[in-house]
């Protein structure tokens, strides 16, 4: 009997999945293996939100290999170790793992590859997982690691050779070997969960992307900016867990769209899964800039805990910044246009440093993904890749603009939903009665004077 290892990290599914499938096809026997890696847990990079929904993942990802007759094998520590431990076990030949950007995950493979050699095992990493195009498989025409401008890139990303979907192994058979038991979200991480996340799993993954391309996503590029009516696919944990694929998701929303003749919804969707790409592609090339500057402006960021906190609470005075910040505490997800808004406010008006609020942004978001999280602020700080780094998103524009009747704000702020219309979006005009009566704070700083200290901060860097 042979035998292969089948090492799921951020791919947790059996649709359209190049190791299960590679693995399945190599051997007569596999091991779906998930280590619950204590380097991961133990450094700050798993939050109670993403263990609730990991949990949940991976019980789902059990239920759908029993399904095939197989299960998960589920060990917890050291991941290189744990892996060479079940290849000395069941004497594997193979093992199979997704290609991924960050330093972490380059170190592990690497670690893997070396360790495994001892043992006469083969690492076998597989591109186009967990994105559409590789990192590193479409480079600039001038020379250079990556592209630095999203369009450019997208443009070569759309011709891109994309390989074939693929089947689910229609059986799994599992050598006998000891599993832990499944982990529950307080095996993973303590700490106060939000009250309204996602749930986690391929099943509801491929219900939303479903229900998703049955109609809504035909309104994406109108809808995807407004903030009320909520026009997003609400993917982004899926993608990021790997519960669906984002080969799978791209084929899907060309072949409905091209059978309806209605591409531009499809399109605008495609974009946003080609900007993954995109960051994945910067990171894998840059891994450090998960925490320094892609392009310094030399900052002197403020330290402002104080200012900082009332942003994290939602209590800024601004009605438009704050609804978001408090999305994000109760559904550990926040639309992106909001993500957008508090990112610059918090950068560009406050003019404090993007790595405190990628912090919190990381240590709330379901979908926090290194390098979309990490790399989306340093584009809204105008460090990252942004070709108008000094672009400010006033609040109160964006509101009238994204937000024109309110309806969003008091969805998330309770204390404003008296207050009608557009005037929510400025509780400080209101009389001083009503106003008194609101119980919500006034502005924490007043827009022009954080512009002007931004603006004064940046050309005294020139």
């Amino acid at each position: 009997m042979s035998v292969t290892i089948a090492l799921f990290t951020r791919d947790l599914r059996v649709h359209d999945n190049p190791i299960l499938h590679a693995a399945c096809n190599a051997a007569t026997q596999v091991v779906p293996l998930f280590v619950l890696d204590t380097a991961i847990l133990r450094g700050g990079s798993i939050s109670a939100n993403r263990a609730t929904f990991l949990t949940g993942a991976l019980a789902d990802l059990d239920a759908h290999l029993r399904e095939q007759g197989g299960h998960l094998v589920v060990r917890t520590g050291d991941i290189v170790k744990g892996v060479e431990r079940v290849v000395s076990e069941l004497d594997a030949h193979e093992v199979h793992l997704a290609a991924d950007v960050s330093g972490y995950s380059q170190r592990r493979e690497q670690a893997l590859r070396e360790r495994l050699l001892g043992h006469g095992c083969r690492l076998q990493v597989h591109a186009h997982t967990i994105t559409v195009v590789e990192p590193g498989a479409i480079t600039p025409s001038g020379g250079g690691a990556q592209f630095a401008v999203f369009t450019p890139y997208y443009r070569r990303w759309l011709r891109a050779q994309r390989r074939g979907l693929l089947e689910v192994p229609r059986r799994i058979t599992v050598p006998p070997i000891a599993t832990d038991p499944l982990p529950s979200p307080e095996d993973l991480c303590s700490g106060q969960r939000s009250p309204h996340l996602p749930p986690g799993g391929e099943a509801a993954g491929r219900r939303i992307l479903s229900d998703w391309l049955a109609g809504p996503i035909g309104d994406y590029e109108q809808a995807h900016d407004d903030l009320a009516a909520d026009g997003t696919s609400r993917l982004s944990p899926y993608l990021h867990f790997g519960c669906i694929s984002p080969t799978e998701a791209v084929h899907a929303a060309e072949t409905v769209h091209a059978a309806d003749g209605s591409t531009a919804g499809g399109q605008a969707f495609i974009r946003q899964l080609a900007w993954r790409d995109f960051h994945h592609q910067v990171l894998a090339a840059r891994p450090e800039t998960v925490s320094v500057d892609y392009r310094t402006r030399h900052d002197r960021w403020r330290r402002d805990e104080k200012a900082a906190q009332a942003w994290r609470d939602g209590l800024t005075g601004y009605p438009i910044v704050d609804a978001g910040m408090r999305q994000l505490r109760a559904e550990g997800w926040m639309h992106n246009r909001a993500r957008l808004i508090t990112a610059s406010f918090f950068t560009k008006t406050l003019y404090l440093d993007w790595r405190i609020g990628a912090r919190h942004f990381f240590d709330l978001l379901v979908d926090a993904d290194v390098a979309n999280n990490q790399l989306n602020w340093q584009w809204v700080a105008g460090t990252g890749t942004d070709t108008r780094p000094n672009r400010v998103l006033n609040p109160l524009r964006q509101a009238q603009r994204y937000d024109p009747t309110g309806d969003y704000v008091r969805r998330y702020l309770p204390e404003l939903r008296d207050v009608p219309g557009s005037a929510v979006h400025e509780p400080w005009k209101l009389d001083p009665h009503h106003r008194s009566r609101l119980n919500y704070p006034d502005p924490i700083i007043d827009l022009h004077e954080g512009a002007e200290r931004f603006r004064t901060a940046r050309s005294d860097k020139r």
